[in-house]
């Protein structure tokens, strides 16, 4: 493991401002009657579905920050209103997890009637039994449910390790790795960094190096969203991604990407936004990778202090749903 560099800390911690502040500062869009007459349906929920997310980590590791006050407001805001639910289940494709997220991430003090009906609904109609989901839709859903606080019959956290692509990664080609799928285990696993993800000590270094393969690979490949992704779970696995000589570059490709405003403008080097992009078209462009960015680096650069794990490895050892507002 090598040592921090100041000049790769400054990036981290630029990446973060940075990334925050333009996440706060559009955030309002996403409650406007504008981002209703020009996004889909299914993308704006995802999207608010995920600055929910965002604000609820920072929330924790930066409780103070003024640019959270109004993604925090727009969240609220919207977990308030009476049509909302209605929009959760206009994609039959999504409409159960919606729901679940939904109530999972509701913020503290909003009117609780419609969210805490929605894991009964779930419930009845068996979304919180096991049934025939795959093991990855079987881990999100157990971690929203977890979050919601609320009864289910699904498998433990070890047995849906065991099942995941994670736990055989190592025998696999990066190639054949779905980079989503690792990096939710990791996320679904550790709560985003803020719980030890149960695994041994030789699972957690396989991990590791899967990771950190991964990581390799996206940078190579110029892939913003995936390695801003991949940088977060180093963490999530007890690593340290400013020592890491894949997190360091990864970093230093995204703080390289970040735009003058704090956008990181795409999803990757080959799918960034056109100079002539409208601000909509931008937006569209820019958003998750942003808000993937911010989220990471806001944990990576103030999760320690934040009440996260250790990045001791030896402290480590045990016993989405969500895509790109297009």
């Amino acid at each position: 493991m090598g040592t921090r560099s100041a000049g790769l800390e400054e990036a981290a911690k630029r990446l973060s401002s940075g990334t925050r502040r333009w996440v706060g500062r559009h955030a309002d869009y996403l409650g406007s009657p504008a981002a209703h007459a020009e996004l889909p349906t299914t993308p704006r929920v995802k999207a608010l579905l995920q600055l929910a997310l965002l604000c609820r980590f920072w929330g924790r590791v930066a409780p103070a920050d003024v640019d959270l006050l109004a993604p925090a407001a727009v969240v609220d805001r919207t977990w308030r209103r009476a049509d909302f639910p209605r929009l959760l289940i206009a994609d039959p494709r999504y409409a159960r997890q919606f729901q679940l997220m939904y109530a999972a991430l509701a913020p503290a003090g909003t009117v609780p009637d419609a969210h805490h009906g929605a894991p009964a609904r779930l419930e009845a109609d068996g979304f919180l039994a096991p049934r025939r989901k795959s093991p990855y839709l079987h881990l999100e859903t157990r971690f929203y449910a977890d979050l919601a606080g609320v009864g289910h019959r699904l498998a433990s956290y070890r047995e849906l390790y065991a099942c995941s692509l994670l736990a055989r990664a190592s025998t696999l080609r990066v190639a054949e790795l779905d980079v989503c799928e690792i990096t939710h285990t990791v996320f679904h696993l550790s709560e985003f960094g803020f719980r030890d993800p149960g695994l041994t000590d030789d699972e957690r270094k396989r991990a590791v190096r899967v990771v950190e393969s991964l990581t390799e690979h996206c940078v190579r490949q110029g892939a913003w969203d995936f390695t801003a992704k991949l940088v977060l779970a180093q963490y999530c696995l007890g690593a340290d991604p400013l020592r890491t000589p894949s997190g360091a570059a990864g970093i230093r490709m995204l703080a390289d990407a970040l735009s003058p405003d704090g956008a990181i403008p795409g999803r990757s080097v080959t799918e960034r936004a056109a100079p002539s992009a409208t601000p909509v078209a931008f937006f569209r462009s820019a958003y998750q990778s942003t808000l993937g960015t911010a989220l990471a680096m806001l944990i990576v650069t103030g999760g320690r202090s934040g009440g996260l794990p250790p990045a001791d490895a030896s402290a480590m050892s045990g016993a989405s749903a969500m895509g790109s507002v297009r």
